[in-house]
């Protein structure tokens, strides 16, 4: 099963991220495209503007929130899928996100997500 982690666009890179996907729509305040060290920038796989905006990375609308995000990635098969193509093609995937909170940022959710549905094909 391959490894997904996440990870913020600010913290240094290191060889153990393998392959680096930014999973925000917004590139990250202030980082250099060398910095970031990216394989790929998948913007479609973010949450929507609109859903975005409600939830304002509030800690108290984290549940709520992420069964919206949830409600969203179910529909965007195309984005979904690709991402799941890429962590099946490597050991280890790194979701690249810039939110300043590591306990509340979309990533979290779509680190589950993507988990979810890659125990779900193997299952």
């Amino acid at each position: 099963m391959s490894n997904v982690l996440i990870k913020r666009a600010y913290e240094p890179t290191s060889t153990a991220d393998g392959y680096r996907v930014l999973v925000d729509r917004l590139w990250p305040r202030g980082v250099s495209k060398e910095r970031a060290a990216l394989d790929e920038w998948l913007k479609d796989v973010a949450p929507s503007p609109d859903l975005r905006t409600w939830w304002d990375h509030d800690p108290a609308r984290m549940a709520e929130f992420t069964v919206r995000y949830d409600a969203e990635l179910e529909e965007n098969t195309t984005a979904v899928q690709h991402l799941l193509d890429v962590a099946n093609a490597h050991d280890t995937v790194t979701l690249v996100y810039a939110a300043h909170d590591p306990a509340v940022n979309h990533a979290l959710v779509l680190q589950r997500f993507i988990l979810d549905r890659l125990a779900d094909v193997r299952s």
